[in-house]
């Protein structure tokens, strides 16, 4: 299976689960079981481990800066159980899609058969060396068709994100040091990257010393020849352990699924819920 027809299916059903970190009715669910601010999305997203203790957390959310992680899980299995939490993630999700895609979300077709494909393929995935797509895979399946689709995009995001710090590890990347080459590609303004994972100006700098000195980054901060080759070997390789759950579906099966919730991703990020503009799904 080619593995661009697999990233492109990926980013297509990106906006339809990214939704819960911006919109304000996860937000409020989060805060009426107790757990406010970023604890909020933290908490969240680690609650399918179980009350697991900051360190991993810190380990799983990598290219968040430490200190922040601490800071928010601080108390927060206290305050809100996982169980809570997980009930308050769910009902913020189906509250923002159907607040941007209409109250009859879990009623349409297109819904009901996007969500029996996206299973099929969350399905398809292994939960060896993969921590965060292991908690979320032990959940319960939703029943409503537009929750089924949001858990199962889930599962494959936290699936690729998984396997993406593992290529990142293997080639002696840390946290900081991902968000510096990610930055340096241009997709994303490096300010934006640093100032949304909290990393202080003297671990950034430091950051871009350590990737400098191993010819990584230019002079000006830019990528070298072999600071691009690397970030490429890394996304090849992250592509390729993300594979198996886009070939149960097949190229043509992918196909079908992103022609269903493109509409939908791109009301998503039209909706302005994200806060900021983000590329808009391919075509």
């Amino acid at each position: 299976m080619d593995p661009s027809v697999a990233r492109r299916t990926w980013r297509t059903l990106e906006p339809y689960h990214a939704l819960v970190y911006f919109a304000p009715e996860p937000v409020a669910a989060y805060a009426a079981v107790g757990v406010e601010g970023r604890s909020g999305y933290f908490a969240s997203r680690a609650a399918p481990m179980g009350a697991v203790p900051t360190e991993v957390v810190q380990a799983t959310f990598f290219n968040f800066n430490p200190a922040l992680v601490r800071a928010a899980m601080e108390g927060a299995w206290a305050k809100a159980s996982p169980l809570q939490v997980l009930g308050a993630r769910l009902e913020g999700a189906d509250a923002a899609l159907r607040g941007v895609l209409g109250d009859d979300l879990g009623g349409r077709p297109d819904v009901a058969e996007a969500a029996t494909l996206a299973r099929t393929a969350a399905e398809a995935c292994t939960v060896e060396g993969r921590p965060l797509y292991a908690g979320h895979a032990s959940l319960e399946w939703p029943d409503p068709p537009h929750l089924v689709l949001w858990h199962a995009i889930s599962l494959l995001r936290e699936h690729r994100g998984d396997g993406h710090i593992a290529c990142l590890v293997a080639e002696g990347v840390g946290g900081c040091e991902a968000l510096v080459l990610h930055g340096a590609s241009g997709e994303v303004p490096p300010t934006v990257l640093q100032t949304s994972r909290a990393w202080p100006d003297e671990d950034w700098a430091a950051a871009s010393a350590r990737l400098a000195s191993r010819g990584w980054l230019g002079r000006s901060g830019e990528l070298t020849e072999e600071g691009r080759s690397v970030r490429q070997r890394i996304e090849d390789r992250t592509d390729a352990l993300a594979l198996a759950p886009w070939e149960a579906l097949g190229e043509e099966g992918c196909e079908r699924l992103r022609s269903l919730v493109r509409p939908m991703s791109k009301a998503i990020v039209a909706s302005g819920r994200f806060g900021f503009r983000p590329e808009p799904p391919p075509a």
